[in-house]
């Protein structure tokens, strides 16, 4: 078969000199040991937990090396294009520090470009038509009902389902039949003419999972599409050759596809990045464990952390624990240093399915959140409020000091203790809604109507916001005296029978009819932020 006439026949015209791309594409000038990482999403608008698990373990490796992360669009698929959709990957991935240095939308370095690969389309077609021209790959015919019926066959014959051996029905058409199909205006997809045996073994040092053994490749794979597109599995090889890519931490979903990508590297004639396939991120449910789900689990999207209002620093710190096997004992030790400083590590990765705990993250949140200061806590919650945030909590920031003065109550800062209520920016401005709002609902008093009313009249009756903490307690102590409660907890430990109650009973109905709540900081402090005339309001609204 003349396959130069028949190469020219399927993709005519000419094409550049395939030498000509590793001049345009040159080895990347970098210390010796830097490492070239990157993400590769498709542009669905969705980017997951599972994203963000790949991307800080490829910006660690990447940077900690003297590197570079790059970011590129795998577009071939345009029926899955979203609008916006890469502005929302880089947005998601910024607010969790993700730095890249070059790649789509970037300002930085664009002699790899294009970011895109349906930019890249000539590349790609020069070493199809080249490979078309060494015998290597040839034009396929098929119907997508007549590869229905293949695949039918082979599932009722319990075999292997793909386009290989006796089942590759184009592999072999004549020079006369591959003419006529094409004469007749058949469309056809280009595949790759496989020399793989799968009895054959092939041994891989997976960076992550360490030696592993994966069965050659025997499948007549798809790789230019009828629309002169290529398929992802050939374009990622091209793109991570001329991108000078040297680590791909990928998901272990890609492991089946491996055979196919050693091949289409051998074929190609470039040297492989190395591989580190990542564990998946699974769920405990009922008794067993499950991968994480787009259609069962909001958390596995990344937009659910940003609307929840997750610290951004909590969700890398929680992550970090999940990637690196020893961050945890390190963070322990150095809680207050930098991440960049931990020493990360594709080998430390875990090799089977790691353990996705929301409690755990949520622990980690309400540890980080405690460390900030009130006028960090402020601007988080503040920059929150205006992506996410209702017009009411929006202008809970109108005044700035009284502001600072709820966060410093309710952190704790000053005290003997910093306090850890806060777990989200969303729950923290529900928490501290009752500063900004009258409660729309009130927790159950246990005390009933006749005391509660007796309460908070003796309170109305004494309240004085001059007072100070002291003064403001003692009055209390009388109104429960009054009521047949214990002024003191050591008179009501000693003989709670001879009681209705104590102090922090009566304590409590008053935090009752001032938040809504039965628990929250320092009652006077509360008060004392809400001034005279909202206090005596809620309490008033009470009886």
């Amino acid at each position: 078969m003349d396959y130069k006439a028949l190469a020219e026949r399927l993709l005519p015209g000419e094409y550049p000199a395939l030498e000509s791309y590793e001049a345009k594409y040159p080895p990347r000038d970098l210390p010796k040991g830097a490492q070239v990482t990157r993400l590769a999403p498709s542009p669905t608008g969705f980017i997951h937990l599972g994203n963000l698990f790949a991307a800080i373990a490829n910006e660690r490796i990447a940077h900690q090396s003297g590197g570079i992360l790059y970011l590129r669009i795998e577009d071939t698929d345009l029926k899955r294009k979203v609008d916006g959709a890469v502005e929302a990957v880089k947005s998601a991935l910024r607010y969790f520090d993700i730095k890249f240095d070059e790649g789509a939308e970037i300002d930085g370095d664009n002699t790899y470009a294009p970011w895109y690969q349906r930019q890249r389309a000539e590349i790609y077609r020069a070493f199809v038509k080249h490979l078309i021209e060494e015998g290597r790959a040839y034009p396929c015919f098929c119907t997508e009902e007549e590869l229905t019926a293949l695949r039918e066959e082979q599932t009722a014959k319990k075999e292997i389902t793909g386009y290989y051996g006796k089942y590759a029905r184009c592999r072999n058409l004549s020079e006369e039949e591959i003419y006529q199909n094409l004469d007749a205006g058949k469309p056809f997809v280009i595949r790759l003419k496989s020399m793989g045996n799968p009895e054959n073994k092939i041994k891989f040092r997976d960076a992550i999972k360490g030696e592993i053994t994966v069965t050659e490749n025997d499948q007549d794979v798809v790789i230019l599409k009828s629309d002169g597109i290529p398929t992802y599995h050939f374009a990622h090889a091209i793109d991570d050759h001329f991108m000078r890519t040297t680590l791909v931490i990928r998901g272990e979903e890609w492991l089946a596809s491996l055979p196919i990508h050693i091949e289409l590297f051998d074929v190609l004639g470039f040297e492989r990045p190395r591989y580190g396939h990542n564990c998946s991120l699974m769920k405990q449910d009922g008794e067993t464990r499950r991968k994480l789900s787009k259609r069962k689990d909001p958390e596995l999207s990344l937009e659910f952390y940003r609307k929840e209002g997750y610290y951004a620093r909590a969700v890398k710190v929680y992550m970090l624990t999940l990637l690196n096997s020893n961050f945890e004992e390190w963070y322990l030790k150095n809680p207050e240093k930098p991440l960049e400083e931990f020493k990360f590590t594709a080998e430390k990765m875990s090799k089977s399915g790691t353990l996705f705990d929301i409690d755990k993250l949520n622990d980690i949140s309400k540890n980080e959140l405690s460390k900030l200061s009130a006028e960090e806590m402020l601007e988080f919650l503040k920059d929150w409020a205006e992506e996410f945030g209702s017009e009411a909590q929006k202008h809970s920031f109108d005044d700035r000091e009284r502001m600072l003065k709820v966060l410093t109550l309710c952190m704790g800062i000053g005290g003997k203790k910093r306090r850890k209520d806060f777990t989200t920016a969303s729950q923290a401005m529900e928490f501290i809604r009752y500063f900004f709002e009258r409660p729309a609902s009130y927790e159950e008093y246990r005390v009933d109507e006749a005391t509660k009313q007796a309460i908070l009249e003796g309170f109305l009756a004494t309240y004085d916001p001059a007072d100070d903490s002291q003064v403001w307690f003692a009055k209390i102590k009388e109104i429960a005296a009054g009521n047949g409660f214990a002024a003191e907890m050591k008179e009501y430990k000693t003989a709670p029978e001879a009681y209705k109650g104590s102090v922090a009973d009566v304590a409590e109905v008053l935090r009752i009819a001032t938040t809504g709540k039965a628990n929250t900081p320092d009652l006077y402090s509360i008060q004392q932020i809400l001034g005279e005339d909202e206090t005596k309001a809620r309490i008033g609204a009470q009886l």
